[in-house]
Formats: C-alpha cells, sequence, structure tokens
C-alpha cells in the first residue's frame, strides 16, 4: 500500500529505501506526514534535476567504453560523498521541499497540478527518457505510478482527508503514452463512503485517451502507519 499525502499541487510520493535497517517509524506510532524544509539550500532543486537528467542519460547513453568507465568513475566517487549523510525519510529534505515541482522528490513522474473550476484535478504530466519502455512508450509501471500519484492526491486534496493509503489500483491502457512530450492528466472523486474515497482519472494527449484508472483510498484511522 503506498502513501498519499500533500501539501503543493507539484505532487510527489516519498520513499524511503532505509525501511528495516533502522527506519524510524516515529515514536507513538502513526501516520505523519512530512514537514516542509529549506534544507539542501538553494542549489537543491538544481541538485534533484541534476540526479533526473542523469537517469535519463543513463537510460539513452551509448558511449564508448573509456567514457562509461571514466562516468563510473565519477559517479562511485559523487556517491561516496554523499553516502555520511544518508539520514531518515523525516530528516532528508527529499519529498519536503515544498518550493520545488515534486516537493524534490525524484521517484515521482512529474506532474503539475491545479483545481479546476469545476471541482476536479487538472494539469501536464511529462515522461522522461528514464520512463522509457519500448518503441517510444513510458513504461506501464511508470503510467500506473502516474496514477497512483495523481489520484492519492486528488483523495486528499478534494476530501480534506490528511491521511490515506492506497487500497487498488485499477489501470486500463488505451493508448502508448510518448516519453519526452506534455500530456494531460484529470481526476476526480467519484464517491466516500465513510472512510473510503473512490477516484478516477485519465491521462490524454489533447483528445485521445491513453489510459484510465480507478482507485480505493481508505482513510487511516487514529495510531495507523
Amino acid at each position: 500500500m503506498s502513501t498519499n499525502n500533500a501539501a503543493d499541487v507539484r505532487v510527489g510520493t516519498g520513499f524511503d529505501a532505509r525501511v528495516g535497517t533502522g527506519f524510524d517509524a516515529r515514536v507513538g506510532g502513526g501516520f505523519n506526514p512530512p514537514t516542509p524544509t529549506d534544507r539542501g539550500g538553494p542549489d537543491y532543486g538544481r541538485f534533484v534535476e541534476a540526479v533526473r537528467r542523469l537517469q535519463d542519460h543513463a537510460r539513452a547513453a551509448d558511449a564508448p567504453d573509456a567514457v562509461i568507465t571514466e562516468a563510473a568513475d565519477l559517479l562511485e566517487k559523487v556517491s561516496a560523498m554523499l553516502a555520511p549523510f544518508d539520514a531518515d525519510e523525516w530528516s532528508s529534505p527529499s519529498g519536503r521541499r515544498n518550493d520545488l515541482p515534486n516537493r524534490g522528490n525524484i521517484l515521482s513522474v512529474p506532474l503539475d497540478l491545479h483545481l479546476t473550476d469545476d471541482g476536479r484535478m487538472g494539469g501536464t504530466a511529462r515522461f522522461r527518457r528514464y520512463h522509457l519502455g519500448r518503441n517510444g512508450a513510458a513504461h506501464g509501471g511508470a503510467v500506473a505510478h502516474l496514477f497512483d500519484s495523481l489520484l492519492g492526491f486528488t483523495a486528499y486534496k478534494l476530501s480534506g482527508s490528511k491521511a490515506q493509503r492506497t487500497a487498488f489500483l485499477h489501470v486500463d491502457y488505451r493508448k502508448i503514452a510518448l516519453v519526452e512530450k506534455e500530456l494531460q492528466v484529470e481526476a476526480r472523486i467519484d464517491d466516500i463512503v465513510d472512510r473510503k474515497i473512490f477516484v478516477s482519472g485519465r491521462l490524454l494527449d489533447g483528445d485521445h485517451v491513453l489510459a484510465e484508472a480507478h482507485s480505493l483510498f481508505v482513510k487511516l484511522k487514529p495510531g495507523q502507519p
């Protein structure tokens, strides 16, 4: 089950790679939303975008062996430089920089969302080269990831619920979604029954529906993680 909570319309979902290795579940249990921060300083956005560009190049590069060797050496040096500063999800700026797109999170597909006049969520999405599956199309898992972020944010934003988790997510793939192209997204709440929030959405390229999804998010009880 994935977590969906956001404070900014440029949405991303947090992830902690250290779960199971000293992970801090927070005293008292329960879901804990990320606390906004300015940690990382004025260059944190540039840092995140540089990582994204590196992912794109890693997916695309057909470089000579010597270039790959040199690049691997440099990347190992950068990893060694950052390693002493690994922190838990409550301390890392990733997912907590509300001043940045996707809250400074490199995991999520880039989304830019807004509330529409008729009470839905609308906006744009762009799959990068990193999200490539085959033949110019975004990987199906990346499309599903986009919907989990989009519909989870919609559940949060439109229901007023502070914390909920994905109970199910169903995606129907209609046409391929091209990478490196600005696409449109829309989402709405279909129903709310007690703790259940039913949400649906679409991914579009102009008038063409590329994928549709419907989902169920369940509001957490006090003390639920």
